[in-house]
């Protein structure tokens, strides 16, 4: 699809979706995040997700069927609760479908938001975005995170492409017109990218989410980068993303 069927597609959703909210400060719109075997961390995710559900944002957390206690906490939290198979893309996919929210920001459990999430998305929203992203902050003091996190918010920025560490966001009567997120165990946030890309350029928020560094810290930063960029090239050249998962995964 060229950026002209792109834009045609586009005005052809936004007709269909009406002006019932356009304008609205106070669209709803709905968190989601996949969970497996987060029991150590989902009570401090959830914590810290508190006031935006207190101000009426809808959280809906997807679990691939955890073994641990994850989804007695989430239950404790009074938070809305989806059972799916094990997968990022395909619990992200059922959370998606039972969440009520017109916007679907799709959430890492241990990544954080900014304080300003709040005000800044309802503004977004308002101003009819399409679909977006934060940037990103590592959680690790090591100056060469720094480094790696810079390159990231540039490389986003010039590619249109974003990463589910990124708090991606969508609208979503365009995330079920494109069919969600492919269901491949890896680079579903990437996929989902490119196809958004052919119909707009996203929304690159400069308030920074907060992910935590365990993997570049366990692996190391320079090996984790050499990982990383090497998948991607793989995946642009057409390598099985089942393939490309099992390397990530052997490295844990």
């Amino acid at each position: 699809m060229n950026r002209s069927s792109g834009s045609t597609e586009l005005s052809s959703i936004q007709a269909a979706r009406g002006s019932c909210c356009a304008g609205s400060a106070n669209i709803r719109w709905s968190i989601v995040i996949p969970v497996l075997n987060e029991a150590d961390i989902i009570a401090d995710a959830l914590t810290r997700l508190r006031p935006l559900q207190q101000q009426g944002i809808e959280l809906v957390v997807a679990d691939g069927g955890s073994t641990d206690h994850s989804p007695d906490l989430v239950r404790e939290y009074g938070v809305r609760l989806v059972h799916t198979a094990t997968g990022r893309a395909a619990q992200m996919n059922a959370g998606a479908g039972v969440a009520t929210g017109e916007y679907l920001l799709f959430l890492h459990v241990d990544t954080r938001l900014p304080e300003s999430a709040g005000h800044t998305l309802a503004r977004i929203f308002a101003s009819g975005a399409v679909w977006g992203h934060f940037d990103v902050q590592l959680s690790g003091k090591q100056s060469l995170l720094r480094v790696v996190e810079t390159l990231m918010n540039r490389r986003s920025r010039l590619t249109g492409i974003a990463t589910g560490d990124q708090a991606m966001f969508v609208r979503r009567d365009l995330f079920e017109h494109i069919g969600g997120f492919p269901e491949i165990p890896l680079m579903e946030d990437v996929s989902l990218s490119k196809r958004l890309n052919r119909i707009a350029r996203p929304v690159c928020l400069r308030e920074r989410v907060v992910t935590s560094s365990r993997r570049w810290e366990k692996n190391g930063i320079v090996r984790t980068i050499l990982l990383m960029w090497q998948l991607r090239l793989l995946y642009f050249l057409g390598t099985d993303p089942a393939k490309l998962a099992a390397r990530y995964y052997e490295h844990d």
